[in-house]
């Protein structure tokens, strides 16, 4: 093992390309401390000092961004507007034709998909820095009863002109993470956007893991160390099963030559849906709490039942309504996302244009209709993995008096193993190029 590690250092392009990579993180990470124009960042350091953090929407936010949002800083808006664009330009490829016709031209075809991305990832950060720093500016984003008077003053200056200057540093910002990505990947190792996200999740383990050492001891810490340890080993397993589908392509001659004859298989992965359904979830369940924010009556009225109804329920993440929905809709989200991921009736075509079957299997419809049907029952135990590692850190809110960062469980786990697995296999393979031995046996 060290031998192999010893051989990536000895290679001269694989160092370059992991020196640059560390040199865009550490920009990176600067970044997300250098505070913004006319945010007070005396005040700021208070807030984080008096509270817990925020909640909801932009605790997710806050936690892809690596603690940047809540500092106000130029990188606050982290790599999430990048993260939306993506998502919402693959859902419009089954709404929109253009979009699925440019999905299938290959690379030129994906050059513009990825030209729409920046332009929407853009556009989103010019509404999102607006809308962080409209909450900054009510004092709203510790939440409404932070108790800290500094929450209250954490800007500077609001005038108009302040708070455009404001809105183009932290679109400006996301711009520059989105390049940083960009060059990652081409000159670097991995997929830039992943080990960015990566990298600013992984910055919260220390302070979420010393956070419970601190207000439950240190035996409950090293508990809590242990069964993470458990959690991040299951994960690695889960994250690495599929079901192997065998295909088998029929010699065919073309002028003098054959091909075909070879056996292959289909991989169907158990979690074939990512993160995305956690994301989906956390999104649709802050909408409530938001709707009840804006319908709060003024001093001395009556505040309405269902209002009162959504805060008890659905504001608190220890509640056992709150965790059922939750978890619920992860599943729903998990099909509903693999449906749009993996369509059987165009697998189905391609090996019917190459002369591949799955053995026992008519070629055409009846392998779309078997295709099918081993994608529903994967997903099932698939989905209800992702539920139950999205449910862990909300349960450990209630246990062990930890927040909703909790590192070992929910979008934070899945992300640093998926990355971390990702990363190890391009190194992997890079390193057989050259060598021909890998990093792993």
């Amino acid at each position: 093992m060290f031998r192999a590690i010893g051989r990536i250092f000895k290679t001269p392009d694989l160092r370059q390309k992991i020196a640059f990579t560390l040199v865009m993180v550490g920009l990176f990470r600067m970044g997300s401390f250098i505070p913004a124009p006319f945010v007070d960042y005396r005040n700021v350091q208070q807030c984080l000092a008096g509270t817990s953090g925020t909640a909801g929407l932009y605790e997710l936010v806050n936690l892809f961004s690596g603690g940047a949002l809540l500092q106000l800083s130029i990188f606050a808006l982290g790599i999430m507007p990048y993260i939306t664009a993506a998502i919402i330009t693959q859902l419009l490829r089954v709404v929109i034709p253009h979009f699925e016709s440019l999905h299938k031209e290959g690379q030129a075809g994906q050059g513009k998909l990825t030209q729409y991305t920046r332009y929407m990832t853009i556009g989103l950060a010019l509404l999102q820095s607006t809308t962080l720093i409209t909450v900054a500016r009510s004092g709203a984003l510790f939440g409404a009863n932070s108790g800290v008077p500094a929450c209250n003053q954490l800007l500077s200056n609001d005038a108009w002109y302040a708070i455009m200057l404001m809105v183009i540093t932290m679109t400006a910002g996301t711009g520059l993470i989105m390049w940083f990505g960009e060059m990652i990947t081409e000159r670097g190792v991995g997929n830039g956007m992943s080990l960015l996200i990566f990298v600013s999740i992984a910055a919260t383990f220390p302070s979420s893991l010393w956070a419970i050492a601190q207000a439950e001891g240190f035996e409950i810490f090293i508990i809590v160390l242990a069964v993470g340890l458990v959690i991040l080993g299951l994960v690695v397993f889960v994250e690495q099963s599929q079901r192997r589908v065998p295909v088998q392509y029929a010699k065919r001659m073309v002028g003098r030559r054959t091909f075909g004859g070879s056996n292959t298989y289909i991989p169907i992965k158990v979690n074939m849906a990512g993160v995305i359904p956690v994301i989906f979830a956390s999104s649709l369940l802050y909408l409530p709490a938001l709707l009840a924010q804006f319908n709060q009556p003024g001093l001395g009225s009556e505040v309405p039942e269902w209002v009162v109804w959504i805060q008890n329920n659905f504001t608190s993440g220890d509640n056992p309504l709150y965790m059922a929905v939750y978890f619920l809709l992860i599943v729903g989200f998990t099909y509903f996302y693999v449906a749009i991921i993996f369509n059987p009736e165009e697998v189905a075509d391609n090996m019917k244009r190459y002369g591949g079957f799955i053995p026992g299997i008519r070629a055409g419809r009846p392998t779309a209709e078997y295709l099918d049907y081993v994608l529903t029952r994967i997903t099932l135990p698939g989905s209800l993995y992702l539920g139950f590692v999205a449910l862990i850190p909300l349960i450990a809110l209630a246990t062990v008096n930890a927040n909703q960062n909790f590192p070992f469980g929910g979008a934070s786990i899945l992300i640093i193993v998926g990355v971390g697995l990702d990363t190890i296999k391009q190194i992997d393979s890079q390193l057989q190029q050259r060598h021909y031995e890998g990093l792993l046996k």
